[in-house]
């Protein structure tokens, strides 16, 4: 049991989950109008359940991605002391990179999107910049904990032991498909936050499941290729273009439009 995992990463990990599932709050309960007081009782509730969501995904995560050769190669070299300035500003510039790319094709992909279903159109902009901000930790952190160390991981796991390749390790091709799946499962999971926004169909679902594929797969791309830390920083970076800048810009635009 010791050294199934690296336990000061888990700690680390479960940390920064619990952390960020209170950062998000703000932004949740306005985002779907929900009107409740935060006392001191509910948050305790809120606490509790995430601490132990998130220790059971975060144990199973890092002993399933180090079966598989995947994990936070870089974080935990750190743990052990060794120096990895130089690993990790070479992720930095990538990896925030690739997220605002993300960032920027989801953005596009909303606005068409968003031609059809007008509910969608107003909701980011109104929400303060600083609630969608914290948020943002939410999204780089907890959700690629759950989505990519722990989700990710396991269809990795699940396709390794259906097939393995020539080398006795994870194909190509078995990790695509892994990505591909957890991509698709990250977009069908807003489906419930949806749900309390707009009625739900087919164009509303194809659009949870395409806006959130993209970074799924970039992210999912990222955590096999780099490592989770790189999947972190993107993930970030895209949520900052997507819920921070881009309905700054856009509002700054409709002002513009309404004074001409």
């Amino acid at each position: 049991m010791k050294n199934l995992i690296n336990w000061k990463l888990f700690f680390i990990l479960l940390i920064a989950c619990v952390i960020t599932s209170i950062l998000v709050l703000p932004y949740s309960l306005e985002i779907t109008s929900t009107v409740i007081e935060i006392t001191p009782l509910i948050l305790l509730i809120i606490i509790g359940q995430n601490l132990i969501l998130f220790a059971i995904v975060i144990f199973f995560g890092l002993l399933l991605s180090k079966r598989v050769g995947m994990g936070l190669p870089i974080l935990e070299d750190i743990l052990e002391g060794k120096n990895k300035n130089a690993e990790f500003k070479s992720l930095l510039l990538p990896s925030i990179g690739l997220g605002i790319l993300s960032g920027v094709l989801i953005v596009i992909f909303s606005l068409v999107f968003n031609t059809f279903i007008p509910e969608f159109q107003n909701i980011e902009i109104l929400v303060a910049p600083w609630k969608s901000f914290l948020a943002s930790f939410y999204g780089g952190i907890a959700e690629e904990v759950l989505l990519r160390l722990f989700l990710l991981s396991l269809i990795v796991w699940i396709i390794f032991k259906i097939k393995k390749g020539k080398d006795g390790k994870t194909t190509n091709f078995g990790v695509w498909i892994a990505i591909i799946l957890s991509s698709i499962i990250f977009g069908l999971g807003h489906l419930p936050a949806t749900a309390q926004i707009v009625e739900l169909n087919t164009i509303v679902i194809m659009r949870a499941i395409i806006l959130n594929g993209i970074g799924g797969v970039v992210f999912g791309w990222l955590y096999w290729k780099k490592g989770l830390e790189s999947a972190i920083m993107a993930h970030f970076s895209a949520d900052i273009v997507l819920h921070v800048i881009s309905p700054i810009v856009i509002s700054f635009i409709l002002s513009m439009v309404t004074l001409t």
